[in-house]
């Protein structure tokens, strides 16, 4: 019966596992309507922001903030990635690093250097495996309820480096939550800040500014830059309880397909043994 032992000890196994992958989906379905109602409540905000910053890029002004300028040359890219800091979450890390890495050597088959901002365990451990792209930055364990404060750094990072002409393309990466079964890979760009959709170009008309364009226009287009960084990390965050479910689900799922698998090789086991001792009683008799 060593045989049989052996099998009872994978079933054994395979139930603690299925144990494991249970508790991590109820615990990430549980999890998942509280992101989704931060990543919900944030999207309005994010929205406005978005128009109130496409109509000053297409009003006819002439302060022309740095963030605005579209520069033709090429030397330096930037990018802030945002990832989960756990794993368990299907392929959702992996997507958008597959994708991101494509752009990445896109960028550099053209000569351009790349600077990375990690947001996430995982985006952290990513890139440093990776010795021939520069990070600059990162932050990781926001938790379940990330804050725009704790995200303040690693964006100054970025935008200082813009400003600085140190950097002239900066880019946001992360997950696009668009239902609880898919999950998209997004890249946007931040800066130079894109033109409103939907307006026509060439406007004559501009916004009033007090005291003047400088002192309002900068601290509006760095809290556009939050805003969406910061909705980018709750969709993220919405995205990886949804992945961590459907996968827990799924491992769960295989779990009882082995257990189901192993029991049967057990009781055939089992038989074909309790065959073999009434052969050998049957054998001995009849010799006897």
């Amino acid at each position: 019966m060593a045989n049989a032992r052996e099998i009872r000890s994978k079933i054994r196994s395979t139930q603690n596992m299925r144990k494991v992958t249970r508790a991590l989906e109820m615990v990430s379905a549980s999890k998942i309507r509280k992101a989704q109602d931060l990543m919900r409540a944030s999207r309005p905000y994010a929205r406005l922001m978005r128009q109130v910053v496409g109509h000053i890029a297409k009003a006819n002004t002439e302060y022309r903030h740095p963030f605005m300028a579209r520069r033709e040359a090429v030397r330096r890219v930037g990018y802030l990635m945002i990832s989960s800091d756990r794993g368990l979450c299907g392929g959702l890390n992996a997507n958008l690093q597959r994708k991101l890495l494509a752009e990445i050597r896109a960028w550099r088959t053209q000569g351009v250097e790349v600077n990375v901002v990690a947001v996430g365990q995982k985006a952290l451990q990513f890139f440093r495996r990776l010795k021939d792209i520069q990070l600059v930055g990162s932050v990781t364990h926001l938790g379940e309820r990330p804050r725009v404060e704790d995200l303040i750094g690693v964006i100054k990072v970025l935008l200082d480096a813009y400003t600085a002409n140190r950097l002239d393309r900066v880019f946001l990466a992360y997950n696009d939550f668009i239902n609880t079964m898919s999950q998209k890979p997004v890249v946007d760009t931040l800066l130079p800040l894109p033109a409103g959709q939907g307006l026509q170009a060439g406007h004559d008309w501009d916004y009033l500014y007090e005291p003047d364009a400088p002192s309002v226009l900068d601290p509006v287009l760095k809290r556009y830059i939050e805003a969406l960084v910061y909705q980018g990390v709750l969709e993220n965050l919405a995205c990886e309880h949804a992945a961590r479910m459907v996968a827990m689900k799924s491992a769960s799922d295989n779990a009882n397909k082995l257990i189901e698998t192993f029991t049967l090789i057990y009781n055939k086991a089992r038989q074909a043994a309790i065959t073999q001792e009434i052969s050998e009683i049957v054998s001995g008799a009849a010799a006897v």
